[in-house]
């Protein structure tokens, strides 16, 4: 049983006013919660606070989080002049005010703590940081290829005839300074031996005295053998080193077989 005199405790009205503090850095923003059935509408600027709360303002800092940009929160005496001139904001504070227009709203001027602004980042950082990936993944140069060993060139290849045997004696010569040439060496050669490389002179004095001429330009032994040069047959039948023999002792000689007119 209650006794007299005592007041029943009032019950909480279930519409009774509540209040959300929203700030931080030390500047905090009541926003007033209403009821459907309270008196009165909550205040435009509160419903856009509430808004940007709930959804533009979290889409706003998953955006800036997703594109590596500065996601910075208003603390009570800033503007937006001061945040672009603070963070060098390329545009200054019209670029900042275009980007973050969904949270700030239709009034530049009024901005309130706890908002959260996306800060770009200057495209220059990035361009140049795009750069220094792109050389680290470029492939870095090959050496340049050694160069090529020169051919060992075409060994000459001579017909087995009496053209053939002149030109390879030629040849011969010119790389041991021996003078001479086509027509000197053929002319001496048909008169010699008509170009038989078998030929062989029996009956001269060289014959009597047991070594006689031999061969397309008829050289005797001790001759042979005097001036054979090197690279060629020790054999006074061979063609091509009887004619370079020959020649070597005509250069010695007579200065050249060209020289050479008659027997010699």
């Amino acid at each position: 049983m209650r006794g007299h005199g005592k007041h029943r405790r009032p019950k909480d009205n279930p519409l009774a006013r509540r209040l959300a503090a929203v700030g931080t850095g030390g500047a905090a923003l009541v926003l007033p919660v209403i009821g459907a059935t309270t008196a009165g509408a909550a205040t435009p600027q509160a419903a856009h606070s509430v808004a940007v709360e709930k959804g533009s303002l979290t889409a706003a800092v998953k955006a800036a989080a997703k594109s590596g940009n500065v996601t910075y929160s208003v603390v009570a005496g800033d503007s937006l002049s001061k945040i672009a001139e603070k963070h060098s904001v390329k545009g200054g504070w019209k670029q900042l005010y275009k980007d973050n227009r969904a949270v700030v709203g239709k009034n530049p001027a009024l901005i309130r703590p706890g908002m959260k602004l996306t800060i770009a980042k200057e495209a220059a950082p990035r361009a140049a940081a795009t750069e220094r990936a792109d050389r680290s993944a470029r492939p870095t140069a090959l050496a340049a290829p050694a160069p090529a060993a020169k051919a060992a060139p075409a060994k000459a290849v001579y017909a087995n005839n009496l053209d053939g045997w002149i030109r390879e004696s030629l040849d011969i010569m010119k790389q041991h300074n021996i003078p001479g040439s086509y027509e000197g060496i053929h002319r001496n050669i048909m008169r010699e031996s008509s170009g038989n490389p078998n030929a062989i002179n029996n009956w001269d004095i060289n014959a009597q005295n047991g070594v006689p001429s031999i061969g397309l330009l008829q050289v005797i032994k001790p001759t042979f053998d005097a001036y054979h040069v090197p690279g060629t047959k020790n054999d006074q039948y061979d063609p091509v080193a009887n004619i370079t023999a020959a020649c070597n002792y005509a250069a010695a000689r007579y200065g050249s077989i060209d020289n050479v007119n008659g027997p010699y």
